[in-house]
């Protein structure tokens, strides 16, 4: 069967839904929606940050801890990996440095890719 979807999901995405193997727990098509998702509640998030620091002043840490902690409580319709995947590639949009994030090991690559 062809797939003729033209979205293309990051390793970094594949990589939450997939188990240590590298194989992925959930269907393609369900990994792409989730993706979609995410990416654009990521894209979402930028003004929302941008505003809680110029308004607010926290470090721009504290915001990125405050948004994954929104992001990962019961009800917010992501999983916790996703939750940091967001975090990490909301970061990322905003060329901001990502936090040690609770419960996750740091990454050498960026959200994106």
């Amino acid at each position: 069967m062809h797939d003729d979807n033209q979205i293309l999901v990051p390793p970094s995405f594949i990589a939450v839904h997939s188990d240590a193997r590298g194989r992925l727990r959930e269907r393609i098509d369900v990994v792409r929606q989730r993706y979609e998702l995410c990416e654009d509640l990521a894209c979402h998030l930028v003004e929302q940050a941008q505003t809680l620091y110029h308004v607010q002043a926290p470090s721009e840490a504290e915001i990125l801890h405050r948004i994954h902690a929104g992001l990962s409580s019961p009800g917010a319709g992501t999983s916790p990996a996703e939750a940091v995947w967001v975090v990490q590639r909301l970061a990322e949009l905003l060329q901001w440095r990502c936090p040690d994030l609770p419960g996750v090991q740091p990454e050498d690559g960026s959200a994106q890719g």
